[in-house]
């Protein structure tokens, strides 16, 4: 009996046993599909779902929730160690430069070069550091920089007239961006095959100049001409999309290094409602425009005299190296005569903008300072005509500032008896371009206006519409339409147009009066958008008017062009 009650005790308890495993089996089974679960949660988080669980006294130190961080511990090292980076910089920075200044040495010099050059004692400081996606085939790397050193810069000028000068540089400020691109990410050690370098934003950019025993300014014009030149070394040399190419393991790395990809076509067309700088009568304005600020690829308009409401209608060219980060400038002075000009206003567009092949129409806001955007003082506007023009883009795309576009047979053999059509250099180029007519008829139809502003004691208006283009002097009228401030009109007028590309068409509004007739407002076009596109229809806001509204629908009829066969 003892037996059999061991034997049923023992399996009892060894059912127990086996029972037990499998459900701790089980239960640990469980908790690892738990655990699992869990870790696929957490890998799968974003910053976001992380700051709704963890609030910020919270996260661990070494958890960077920002795009950018501060960089303590680098310019501590970095002050540890400026005296043998100073030493190294220095020789490099000289070796390098030097021949960029000899290049931008203004015409009144015989030599421009260093005979002293140190960075001095102070560090400079790295105030942030960000990272920016690049697609997986690079990693950009962008610092902050800023520095207030005292240099020995020493500068050994010599004259046309044999005069030897030595300049120090002094009191040098400097606030900006360089931007590191480690490209392209490779399996090797160190994970990339080269490193690019830039300046990617000056912020700020000061120095003085002073002759050592004399004063700069017994020379006129020394000091504007060296400093230009040193700005011009610094944005040609290395400021972006300028980038130097380090290779760092063999391999081709050409196509890193700055390439135009394409041609920005820039109309000036006019500026309204100026900030008059001049006490007596108005501010002559002229304008500047470019989109890297080296002297001999910024363009200048005309100067108008005595007229806050400029019309300019000029065309320029620039070449784009980068679409995405760069943008075009413009800048409005009242010109002085012989004294520096007064800045009215500055504005700017990023060509990111830009739709390629398309005509863009803007008006920019003129702004005191362009890093400085709280500016609310009416400082008046700015009407550009912009068209962006990839190379590679011929097949789809016809740019009609480029040379040949509109020429015939007999305007190509005189082009090749004056030698300019063949003769292949860049200056040739330039003149073709300057030299492309355009012929054609433009049909000009107006349709109607809205909410224009009421002129008359009953709160009517009796409008019409006088169009004038500006080049050919052509005019033409529309009817008067009684007692009406939304009129209809549904008149088309064809003008012959002579050189499509130079010429504008005014569209005045006035009110039709008894004893004459009253300006009510205007719309300025130039004739770019038509030629391109063939015709299309637009509202346009009335300048100059308190309110109101303009339909017109433009068509284009080029002139039968014969070519060569």
């Amino acid at each position: 009996m003892g037996f059999i009650f061991g034997v049923v005790v023992g399996i009892i308890v060894g059912l127990a046993i086996i029972v037990g495993f499998v459900r701790g089996e089980n239960s640990r089974a469980a908790q690892r599909s738990q655990l699992a679960t869990t870790v696929a949660a957490f890998a799968r988080m974003t910053v976001e779902d992380s700051r709704k669980i963890l609030p910020p006294q919270f996260y661990p130190s070494w958890v960077v929730f920002s795009s950018s961080q501060k960089l303590t511990w680098l310019n501590s090292h970095l002050t540890k160690i400026w005296p043998y980076v100073n030493e190294a910089a220095s020789e490099l920075i000289k070796a390098s430069v030097e021949p960029i200044l000899e290049e931008y040495r203004p015409v009144v010099l015989a030599a421009l070069k260093f005979s002293k050059f140190t960075l001095g004692t102070v560090a400079p400081q790295f105030t942030g550091v960000s990272i920016i996606e690049d697609g997986g085939d690079g990693v950009t790397m962008e610092l902050e920089m800023q520095w207030d050193g005292n240099p020995s810069i020493i500068l050994d000028i010599k004259t046309l007239l044999g005069v030897a000068l030595p300049v120090q540089v002094k009191n040098i400020g400097f606030t900006g961006v360089f931007r590191l691109i480690f490209k392209p990410l490779v399996d090797e050690f160190p994970g990339f095959g080269a490193v690019s370098y830039s300046l990617r934003q000056k912020k700020k950019l000061d120095f003085t100049l002073k002759v050592i025993g004399g004063d700069i300014s017994a020379i006129p014009g020394l000091y504007d001409a060296i400093e230009g030149a040193i700005r011009d070394a610094v944005e040609d040399s290395i400021t972006w999309p300028v980038r130097k190419v380090v290779p760092i393991l063999p391999g081709d790395y050409s196509d890193l290094e700055l390439k135009p990809e394409g041609i920005l076509e820039v109309k000036l067309v006019q500026a309204k409602e100026l900030t008059n700088k001049d006490i007596i009568g108005k501010s002559d304005p002229y304008a500047v425009v470019y989109i890297r600020p080296l002297r001999e690829r910024m363009k200048k308009s005309k100067t108008i005299n005595n007229d806050l409401n400029p019309i300019w209608n000029e065309h320029f060219e620039f070449v784009v190296e980068d679409v995405s980060t760069q943008h075009v400038t413009v800048k409005v002075y009242d010109s002085e005569g012989l004294q520096s000009s007064e800045l009215i206003g500055c504005a700017q567009l990023q060509l990111s903008e830009l739709q390629p092949g398309k005509v863009k129409d803007v008006w920019l806001k003129l702004v005191k300072d362009l890093e400085i955007q709280r500016d609310t003082k009416n400082r008046g506007q700015v009407h550009l005509e912009l068209l962006y023009c990839p190379f590679g883009m011929e097949n789809s795309f016809t740019n009609p500032f480029a040379p040949n576009y509109s020429m015939t047979s007999l305007e190509k053999v005189l082009k090749n008896a004056n030698g300019v059509e063949s003769n292949g250099n860049e200056n040739a180029v330039t003149q073709k371009k300057k030299e492309v007519i355009i012929r054609g008829v433009l049909s000009v139809t107006v349709i109607s206006a809205e909410d224009l502003p009421a002129t008359d004691f009953m709160g009517k208006s009796d409008p019409f519409v006088v169009l004038t283009l500006k080049k050919a002097e052509t005019k033409n009228k529309t009817r008067v339409v009684n007692d009406s401030l939304n009129p209809v009109w549904n008149q088309t007028f064809d003008f012959v147009v002579e050189d499509g590309l130079h010429d504008m068409l005014i569209v005045e509004v006035w009110d039709h009066d008894t004893f004459g007739k009253d300006y009510m407002g205007r719309c300025i076009l130039t004739l770019t958008r038509v030629i391109l596109e063939g015709e299309y229809k637009e509202r346009f806001v009335l300048d100059g008017a308190k309110s109101g509204f303009l339909n017109l629908h433009l068509k284009w009829m080029p002139q039968p062009i014969f070519r060569d066969s």
